[in-house]
């Protein structure tokens, strides 16, 4: 026994020192190459074994014919050890360099193509950590592709929608100034009413400035639906009055609600406004409030006729305004934009789809 605890303590030196020196070794290279790295580390593997076995045999005072054949033996492994390593290590760091030329092509805007071959257990979870963030990376620059078509829209729309008012306010000023219009009254009565349509243009790029800007801030109080949806009804009557629309509550529920009172006034409004103005006379906008399992949802039901399948998508994009199938209005398109982004500053979600004769705008927020 005590025979056997001298052979392991001087193989345990020998192996020791020469794990010692190994790691000195890796520290200075270990910058360099894989393939560097793994031959050393097959070197020190081989090492340790012989040192080991040379302390040994030195200990044990093996002839010199017993030496020579040990030494031949562990040399013979050390080749076989130091060839392996070299081909896995090259094998690796091909590997590595087509991961890295696929991952540089999506950096530069392409998009990841995983390399061929089977690569080890961590590349290949690194491959698909690469091939999914070049997903999202292709999701984004669909998103700001679409955004920035669509603020290009939305200048160009506001240019126009504010140009026309004020050609027509400055030449119903000039008119009056020269004293050429027969009815004053009229004129100016016309132009309250451009100035306040462009002074609601403008509310309603400050209100959307806002909330891009993650700046809008809300006051939550409790509140009951029904008088929500009430407030709502009567904002919106004379219009759907003058547009010979019949406004219509149908199933409320009086679910209390915690939101801010004067934001959810405003996206029902711009609902209610946005479907009476698509909906032709004698149509029918009916508003709905009701708890569901998912929350409180509030829906506006309009008779415009449908949107198409393509549309649905970009309801709620900013400058949206329809399309063939449905009238464009005399806004700039930012009613909708306005509603999502209160919605879901609310923790809530809007969504649209269509039903028999027109669609169907819902809102849904949590319940208390």
């Amino acid at each position: 026994m005590r025979d056997l605890l001298l052979i392991a303590l001087f193989a345990f030196l020998g192996a020791a020192a020469a794990g010692l020196l190994g790691a000195l070794v890796l520290r200075l290279l270990r910058h360099r190459s894989l393939v560097v790295s793994m031959s050393v580390v097959a070197g020190v593997a081989v090492a340790a074994m012989l040192a080991g076995t040379l302390t040994v045999a030195w200990a044990m005072f093996l002839s010199s014919h017993d030496l020579y054949v040990v030494t031949t033996v562990v040399a013979m492994a050390a080749v076989v050890s130091l060839v392996t390593a070299v081909l896995l290590g090259r094998w690796v760091a091909a590997r590595s360099r087509e991961l890295t030329l696929a991952a540089r092509s999506f950096g530069d805007g392409g998009t990841f193509a995983p390399p061929a071959g089977q690569p080890t257990a961590e590349l290949a979870a690194l491959t698909r950590e690469l091939a999914a963030t070049s997903a999202k990376l292709d999701s984004s620059r669909e998103r700001e592709r679409a955004l920035e078509t669509s603020r290009r829209e939305l200048v160009a729309w506001i240019s126009h929608d504010l140009r026309t008012p004020l050609a027509g306010l400055r030449a119903m000023a000039e008119a009056l100034e020269d004293g050429m219009a027969p009815d004053s009254g009229r004129y100016l009565r016309q132009i309250r009413t451009e100035v306040e349509r462009m002074n609601g243009m403008v509310g309603d790029l400050f209100e959307l400035s806002r909330i891009h800007a993650g700046s809008l801030t809300l006051a939550p109080a409790r509140i009951s639906l029904y008088d929500l949806v009430d407030d709502a009804l009567a904002g919106a009557g004379p219009l759907a009055r003058e547009r010979g629309v019949r406004l219509v509550g149908d199933r409320i529920e009086e679910v209390p609600v915690e939101v801010d009172g004067k934001e959810m006034s405003r996206v029902l409004g711009n609902l209610l406004i946005n479907a009476i103005r698509r909906t032709p006379a004698d149509g029918t906008v009916a508003l709905s409030a009701h708890r569901s399992d998912g929350g409180v949802v509030l829906s506006v039901t309009d008779g415009c006729g449908g949107i198409p399948e393509e549309d649905l998508p970009r309801v709620f994009d900013t400058g949206w305004r329809g399309s063939h199938a449905r009238t464009p209005p005399a806004g700039a398109g930012l009613g909708l934009a306005i509603v999502r982004g209160i919605v879901e500053a609310h923790a809530g979600r809007a969504e649209v789809h269509n039903v028999q004769g027109g669609c169907c705008f819902s809102v849904t927020l949590p319940a208390v």
